[in-house]
């Protein structure tokens, strides 16, 4: 099956009442893991790539290439998207685009909204014509991803008119608003902003994107679904799962030194970890 953009999946999951999770790509293992969950739970999928990531892999076109031959052999019938993750300039994203990717990201948060803007126009320009979904953000996420640090997440709370001039001056196909999530593990309870949530759900009307969807509890994952989130990210959840499986495993035979060995054990944690985020997020059987 051909790769898609994110736009009927999160379409559809909003209409329904569901959310597709962006699983992030960090290596063989982590692809091949992702892959099989979304088949095994017939679930669609968006398989987030960070700048930092894409580097580490080899770069934009190996790791389009990559999910392609691993759908390939694995027989993926579910919808796949390749999505650019906080991507950091109007070029990376053409990048990306050129490399195969089918939908991206352009974070032009840290800007003034005028030039958050203009930014996301001139991406959304380019991308739509070529069928590639477009996803902005305003305010700022807390915590850490790849090189981006931002401390106080509450005080960098989205502003729900200015979420609606965005979303209806560049016409992006989805939305994050920063709204109390974090990148990374959270320091204390999970505290997100559902009035403001709610508003912008009124006001917009298109999906709106939960980033730091590891650690919230499942009562507010349902209830930000409930407020129109139709897209979730989770990446430390999976890094800390395979990171916990290489340590119990060399732990228990420390003289181990075939990757296969811990790596594959690794690769099942990641699988379980995203199987469970697919029935979390409802998203399982709906492909």
């Amino acid at each position: 099956m051909p790769l898609v953009s994110m736009k009927e999946m999160l379409e559809k999951a909003k209409a329904e009442g569901y959310a597709v999770g962006q699983y992030n790509l960090n290596n063989l293992e982590f692809t091949q893991a992702i892959l099989q969950a979304a088949e095994e739970e017939k679930s669609p999928l968006i398989c987030g790539v960070s700048e930092g990531a894409a580097r580490y892999m080899g770069g934009f076109k190996t790791v389009v290439k990559l999910v392609e031959a691993l759908m390939e052999d694995y027989n993926v019938t579910v919808p796949v998207a390749i999505h650019l993750d906080h991507g950091s300039s109007f070029e990376k994203c053409v990048e990306a685009i050129h490399a195969g990717f089918t939908s991206v990201m352009i974070d032009g948060s840290h800007y003034p909204l005028d030039e958050n803007i203009e930014l996301t126009k001139k991406v959304v320009e380019v991308a739509h014509a070529v069928g590639v979904s477009v996803e902005a953000e305003l305010g700022r996420i807390g915590g850490q991803e790849d090189d981006l640090i931002v401390e106080d997440a509450e005080a960098a709370y989205a502003i729900p008119a200015e979420c609606e001039r965005l979303i209806n001056e560049t016409g992006v196909d989805c939305f994050a608003p920063a709204l109390g999530s974090v990148h990374g593990p959270y320091k204390g309870e999970p505290n997100l902003g559902f009035d403001r949530m709610k508003e912008i759900n009124e006001l917009t009307g298109v999906p709106l994107v939960l980033h730091g969807g590891t650690g919230i509890p499942t009562k507010d994952v349902q209830k930000a679904i409930s407020y129109g989130h139709a897209k979730i990210n989770v990446n430390t959840e999976s890094q800390i799962s395979a990171s916990k499986a290489v340590r119990e495993v060399l732990a228990e035979k420390p003289e181990l030194y075939d990757p296969r060995k811990y790596l594959g054990p690794a690769r099942d944690a990641i699988k379980d970890t995203v199987k469970g985020k697919m029935r979390e997020f409802g998203s399982s059987n709906k492909a």
